[in-house]
């Protein structure tokens, strides 16, 4: 049965997805789940951080079914409804700054960033956006326009958006200096190079936005330092452009706070989320000030399924849960255990010459392993590593019994499970994350 499901699947679903397991799964519940082939994984991807209270939490998953019930679909350009206002209720109070008043769901983290760069030009007559080299922000026209993680994302199927411009993120990769160099030295490097797009390539009089991960996702899981993030912040300021900080990967607790832009205390003028917000319901949203939201026109901003009342009473049980079960303390107690356990591989002999370096915020953690390169230009390639070391460790994982994801150009593996996993869990995986490591390169 589960066999030929898979063959079905490959037969009559589009080949442009791609999938880490040929396999189907039948259920989840909690930090694992269940193959239709008998086997259950300890699951440390989260369907890609989205089922952050872990898979079919009950509140949450009851709160859904009940809307059921009671309605479906409500438009959002017919009249309010009331799980979109009970959100936004809940919301309010956990903003990263208070200005943060005036919100708008969607369905997806791509159509929440488009919706971004749609306020951001309408807000300051502006055309351009700034982001960051190595950022994600989607798969649609406009937010492929703005990512650059990858070309795979985009490849032959240009032009894209217009206006998109690129600077250096504070990453050592991108400026050929030693992973050594110090966050300052590497956000001094990086708010130089934005000057130079500002005065080479897009000046701030035509410049509506900088938009950025708070921590790069796809780009490889680093965190964006302090010091980088207020000094864009500072920039912004000078030149009447907005700062949009994307919080769809990052946001929701998965880095012991609420938002990741709170490490900093930076204000946000947009902030983009989705994925935690509803726990696996499709949900997404933008929040700004009302007074940025209201130079829009109305009927300018809708969509058919925006902030679908289920989802929406999705995420009010999620905003619950999170209070009721002291999610944040959960967040920073196992990741002080995650970080402990994976720096031991940094001073463990026969690791440590394999792992370049273990970094993120929270449950949000990425382990790079050395590399022979993806070009004989980086300098920071070591051809005694073995090449693709990443994508071999996470494979042992999954014949192990853990599902665990890569990320970026380079080899790194991410760990994003859920915010509720329990100690032995997280032991548990990270045992086998070791033990996959020892095998990959025997």
């Amino acid at each position: 049965m589960a066999a030929s499901l898979v063959q079905f699947g490959q037969r009559h679903v589009t080949r442009g997805v791609g999938r880490m397991a040929n396999a189907v799964i039948a259920s989840g519940k909690g930090s694992h789940v269940q193959f239709q082939d008998g086997r259950k994984l300890l699951d440390f991807t989260c369907g890609i951080g989205v089922t952050s209270l872990g898979h079919c939490h009950p509140k949450v998953s009851r709160a859904a079914a009940e809307q059921c019930m009671k309605a479906v679909h409500i438009q959002c350009s017919i009249a309010f409804h009331e799980p979109y206002l009970r959100l936004v209720e809940k919301l309010l109070p956990v903003m990263p700054h208070p200005s943060l008043d005036s919100f708008f769901f969607w369905n997806s983290g791509s159509e929440a960033v488009e919706a971004a760069i749609k306020l951001a030009r309408t807000a300051t007559g502006r055309q351009n956006i700034i982001a960051m080299q190595g950022g994600y922000h989607g798969r649609t026209y406009g937010s492929m326009a703005v990512t650059s993680s990858k070309t795979i994302y985009s490849q032959g199927i240009g032009p894209l958006m217009p206006g998109a411009f690129f600077t250096a993120f504070p990453y050592w990769h991108q400026h050929s200096l030693p992973m050594s160099t110090s966050e300052e030295e590497l956000s001094r490097q990086s708010l130089w190079q934005l000057d130079l797009v500002l005065s080479q390539q897009t000046r701030p009089q035509d410049t509506a936005a900088i938009i950025l991960e708070p921590i790069l996702g796809e780009g490889g899981y680093v965190p964006a330092p302090t010091v980088f993030l207020q000094g864009l912040r500072d920039v912004c300021d000078k030149h009447g452009m907005l700062l949009i900080i994307d919080e769809v990967q990052s946001g929701f607790g998965r880095t012991g706070k609420y938002f990741a832009i709170e490490h900093s205390k930076v204000r946000p003028d947009i902030m983009v989320m989705a994925k935690g917000i509803a726990n696996g319901f499709p949900l997404s949203g933008i929040v700004s000030s009302k007074a940025l939201t209201d130079t829009q026109a109305p009927g300018s901003v809708g969509g058919t399924y925006a902030g679908n009342a289920v989802s929406c009473a999705a995420g009010v049980a999620c905003a619950e849960v999170m209070q009721e079960e002291n999610i944040l303390a959960n967040v920073q107690a196992r990741s002080s255990e995650l970080f402990e356990s994976l720096n031991e591989l940094l001073t463990d002999p026969k690791t440590a010459p394999y792992i370049a370096e273990v970094r993120g915020r929270g449950l949000m953690v990425g382990v790079e392993f050395r590399s022979p390169g993806t070009s004989p230009n980086d300098p920071a390639s070591d051809a005694s590593s073995i090449q693709g070391l990443a994508s071999k460790v996470s494979a042992i994982c999954q014949e192990k019994g853990l599902l665990i994801m890569t990320t970026s150009m380079f080899q790194v593996v991410r760990f994003i499970p859920a915010l509720t996993i329990s100690k032995e869990e997280l032991a548990q995986g990270v045992k086998i994350f070791k033990e996959a490591i020892q095998e990959a390169i025997a």
